[in-house]
Parts: C-alpha cells; structure tokens; sequence
C-alpha cells in the first residue's frame, strides 16, 4: 500500500507584507450581495438613449409587458 506524502502546512503568517488587512471590515457589502445586486454593463450607444437606471428599468418593464401580450395572443390563435 503507497503511502501518501503529507502536505506540508503554510505558516501562520503567510501573507505576503503589501497585503495588509488591518483596517479591513467583515462583511461590509454582504448585506447588498445577499440582495441579489446585479450589474448590467450596456454598450456606449444604449447606454446613451438610457441616462439613468430608472429609465432603463422602465423601457424594460415596458418592453416585458409587450412581449407578455404578445406571446399570450399568439397562443390563443
């Protein structure tokens, strides 16, 4: 039977010295990451029809609702 070669285990203080977290916060974004926030990149030109995300939303939710009757009308022919 082959005997596996234990892993050698890294020593307690193995971050390098420019990685320094001592003035760092746990959980600082967790709350607005269990929100479900999803970043959207729009190309230039879209973005510039669309000025800000209020107004994004609202073609969205425009264009949701025309796509709702549409396919709903397509199924009752």
């Amino acid at each position: 039977m082959k005997q596996r070669k234990a892993k050698p285990k890294p020593a307690a203080d193995s971050l390098r010295p420019e990685y320094d977290f001592s003035h760092g916060e746990r959980g600082k974004h967790a709350a607005r990451y269990a929100d479900g926030t999803n970043v959207v990149v729009l190309e230039p030109d879209v973005a510039s029809a669309f000025p800000t995300a209020h107004k994004v939303n609202e073609a969205l939710r425009a264009l949701a609702q025309i796509i709702k009757r549409w396919t709903s009308s397509r199924k009752r022919t």
